[in-house]
């Protein structure tokens, strides 16, 4: 199955940043919306950090509101997550998700540390 592909992940300091990118699996204007989720480690659950839909609507949890920004580039397929002010509780594995008419595909993840 075609999945999207995270990046830009690592190691980083508190108060840090890092860029992660998502390429779409597609043409990212058949995507309904594209979610960034978290799973920190030895956690069952993933956590929903940022979404951004077709249309350019945001939104953000609000353990990351005005540190991360979600943005996207229609020319290259790709999702951005800027994350700011790193701290160590975003230590986790970040996954991409792409929602196309109901159905989710999942990318492999790429692991951010948040050194203290």
């Amino acid at each position: 199955q075609v999945q999207p592909v995270e990046s830009g992940g690592g190691l980083v300091q508190a108060g840090g940043s890092l860029r992660l990118s998502c390429a779409a699996s597609g043409s990212i204007f058949s995507i309904n919306f594209m979610d960034w989720y978290c799973q920190a480690h030895g956690s069952q659950r993933r956590e929903l950090v940022a979404r951004i839909t077709a249309n350019g609507s945001t939104m953000y949890s609000d353990s990351v509101k005005g540190r991360f920004t979600i943005s996207r580039d229609n020319a290259k397929n790709t999702v951005y997550l800027q994350m700011n002010n790193l701290k160590p509780e975003d230590t986790a594995v970040y996954y991409c998700r792409e929602v196309i008419d109901g159905r989710q595909v999942w990318g492999q993840g790429t692991l951010v540390t948040v050194s203290s």
